[in-house]
């Protein structure tokens, strides 16, 4: 068995997953039932190029409770099959053919020119949209440039709110993760629903107007349009790393809280890779430097990522339980329920440590005591690569909780 995997490797160590098609890519999703079998995996990454996307890094994968779906180049995937079987590792083909999945994803009936809420839009159509929603509803909506990219992008912000004075806060960010495209949808989504209901519907009126929302429709935005322009999969930013030609670092992992530790890696070419420090990605930086000068005011710290099904909350880089645990579970079991109430879609809610990790760790270390991690939908069927025709049911049962954990933030202001 080792010398098949050995033969697998021999070729692909240098190969790179970046080629444009994505034929004949498969999508694995194995169960691994004890150590050796996290150790097959662990090896398996270790002499091929493994794009793990769940969990996102291979030294997160614990034996028996967790599923774990990862893509591998065509070329290599019946040898991968092969080796799975002999090795007597319980595994399903999620997806058989990745490039067919992602021709699928653009399924909706809506093919407008312009901006649509119910498809996917690139960045230039995102930024003005921007422009738009705020020039339309001036009451409302405003928008600032937070930063800039590293390849140059202003990061901008809407904030959501009628105008008053002493206002508290909610931070809410999308795009993290550049192929997590359901993220940045739910961002502009959340913003239309905001206003359109404002003045019809009690709840989100009294929200808008006693709380104010900040609102990062893409986070990462050089990678995002790199999903568009090169690479649906790329998940980091596109930021030069000196002394090797590998790109990016995952920004989610570049914050200041158990910085490079479990789950991260310091070798730049991983899709988990830390950055050289802390906070050393620009957009990072941005976001960080934001929030901390807006400390007094941002009273809830909430960040939009897929795919999962997960409502999440401090802490992930320790099994420590922050001082507030069970008011944060009993919050998340009740948004849980309540996005459940419409498509009856269920979502696993707890601490992050138990399942990935986030910059609601940081944001709660820096005294933001509602901070949550959404892992959207699905679990695993189309992973990154959720079809158009989704996105409106997604964002409906997502805007529910997040209304949820607002009024509850607003009842329990502190």
């Amino acid at each position: 068995m080792w010398a098949l995997l050995v033969l697998i490797g021999a070729a692909s160590v240098s190969a790179h997953l970046h080629d444009l098609s994505f034929d004949g890519q498969k999508v694995f999703r194995v169960i691994p039932q004890n150590d050796e079998q996290v150790e097959i995996l662990n090896f398996l990454a270790s002499i091929m190029e493994v794009d793990f996307w769940q969990p996102d890094s291979v030294t997160l994968v614990r034996p028996n409770k967790m599923q774990v779906d990862f893509r591998v180049e065509a070329e290599k995937s019946f040898n991968v099959e092969d080796f799975l079987k002999e090795s007597g590792m319980e595994y399903q083909v999620l997806i058989d053919n990745l490039q067919a999945a992602l021709d699928a994803q653009f399924d909706s009936q809506a093919r407008t020119a312009g901006h649509s809420y119910v498809k996917y839009n690139n960045w230039n159509t995102i930024a003005d949209w921007t422009v738009d929603i705020a020039a339309q509803n001036p009451n409302l909506v405003s928008r600032s440039v937070i930063g800039k990219t590293y390849e140059g992008r202003p990061m901008y912000l809407l904030k959501l709110g009628k105008s008053g004075a002493n206002k508290k806060a909610i931070f809410m960010d999308c795009g993290f993760h550049a192929r997590e495209w359901i993220s940045p949808a739910f961002c502009q989504w959340f913003v239309k629903e905001a206003v359109e209901t404002y003045g019809k519907d009690t709840a989100m009126t009294t929200l808008l107007d006693k709380l104010d929302f900040y609102v990062l429709p893409v986070v990462n935005i050089d990678g995002y349009v790199y999903t568009w322009t090169n690479d649906r999969m790329w998940r980091k930013t596109r930021s030069k790393n000196t002394g090797t030609t590998c790109i990016g670092t995952d920004p989610n992992r570049n914050f200041d809280a158990g910085w490079c530790t479990l789950g991260a890696s310091d070798y730049p070419c991983s899709s988990t890779y830390c950055g050289s420090t802390p906070e050393s990605e620009k957009e990072t930086k941005a976001l960080a430097d934001f929030i901390r000068e807006h400390l007094s005011t941002i009273k809830a710290y909430l960040t939009i990522h897929s795919y999962s099904q997960l409502l999440l909350f401090p802490y992930s880089y320790t099994y420590n339980l922050p001082s507030n645990y069970q008011e944060l579970n009993s919050i998340a079991k009740a948004a849980s329920k309540e996005l459940a109430s419409l498509y009856n879609t269920e979502y696993t809610y707890g601490p992050g440590a138990t399942t990935i990790w986030g910059s609601d760790d940081w944001a709660y270390d820096q005294g933001i005591k509602y901070s949550f991690t959404f892992e959207l939908r699905d679990t695993g069927r189309y992973g990154f690569l959720l079809p158009e025709s989704q996105i409106k049911p997604t964002c409906e049962e997502t805007f529910l909780a997040v209304k949820y954990i607002a009024n509850y933030v607003l009842e329990h202001l502190y």
